[in-house]
């Protein structure tokens, strides 16, 4: 059965950072492409950055040069690192494969950039 579970999301100021991580289980890691995404109040589900099996990396035009996606296949885990959050960063953080298996999205971690 396989686990995400997402942690380190907050309460931060704009300009500042955070990171987040997944952590995994019941999956392969190294063999996945993983991805994080993101849900605001009142709108889709959007790709936020994307990760092959060979650290190959892609972002969302909105965060490009902002976060940086990464993955520790020995310790099953998934991170993002947030610099120079911006109050429309603010939404529900998921990770999950690429593309998306519907029964495996977790919880989220809560991401709100706020004065």
């Amino acid at each position: 059965q396989v686990q995400l579970v997402e942690s380190g999301g907050g309460l931060v100021q704009p300009g500042g950072s955070l990171r987040l991580s997944c952590a995994t289980s019941g999956i392969r890691l190294s063999i996945n492409t993983m991805a994080w995404y993101r849900q605001a109040p009142g709108k889709e589900r959007e790709l936020v950055a994307r990760i092959d099996t060979g650290g190959w990396t892609n972002y969302a035009d909105s965060v490009k040069g902002r976060f940086t996606i990464s993955r520790d296949n020995a310790k099953n885990t998934v991170n993002l690192q947030m610099n120079s959050l911006k109050p429309e960063d603010t939404a529900v953080y998921y990770c999950n494969m690429w593309p998306s298996r519907s029964g495996s999205w977790g919880q989220g971690t809560q991401v709100i950039v706020s004065s």
